[in-house]
């Protein structure tokens, strides 16, 4: 299977997506539950194919600052996730991931925080950041376990509740 890896750690490759991934890429972003902490809102089947197209294709855009990639696992090369680097509305360096329901709990996302920190510092961001909601207690103890600090509470713009911003110095 041909992957264009951008990084790796143990457990996982953080690779580009491809158009083949739309099966899992449709679960997650279908699941009330993934999504609850995202926009609040699932779409259907064509829309996700749209959407995977669209992110796929930025990849080739010059001066690019929004970056989505699979998470793919190991040991049996499964999509389990994404990662987005993006920048935010104040120009900062963002991190955010998202797993499929049954991949929760099982330590892939301190793992995925740890190696995005480090590839992030290889590629010279001067920072990350990270917006957590609220209620996602699970995201906030990540980020604080990898050192991110507090900055701010406000309101997620999307799904209107409320939220925590957090940096890294890298």
């Amino acid at each position: 299977m041909s992957r264009e890896i951008i990084f790796e750690i143990e457990r996982l490759w953080v690779r580009k997506l491809k158009t083949s991934d739309i099966k899992p890429y449709h679960e997650m972003q279908s699941n009330p539950k993934v999504m609850q902490y995202v926009t609040g809102e699932v779409q259907s089947e064509e829309d996700h194919i749209k959407e995977l197209k669209e992110v796929i294709g930025f990849y080739d855009k010059k001066e690019n600052d929004f970056w989505i990639y699979a998470i793919e696992r190991k040991s049996d090369s499964e999509f389990i996730g994404t990662l987005a680097l993006i920048k935010d509305d104040e120009g900062d360096d963002e991190i955010g991931y998202r797993f499929l329901e049954k991949y929760w709990g099982l330590g892939y996302g301190y793992d995925l925080c740890k190696g995005s920190i480090k590839y992030c510092k290889s590629i010279g961001m001067p920072k990350l950041i990270g917006y957590v909601i609220n209620v996602n207690v699970a995201s906030a103890k990540i980020l604080k376990k990898c050192n991110f600090q507090f900055v701010r509470k406000g309101i997620d713009k999307d799904s209107k509740l409320p939220e925590t911003k957090y940096e890294l110095i890298l």
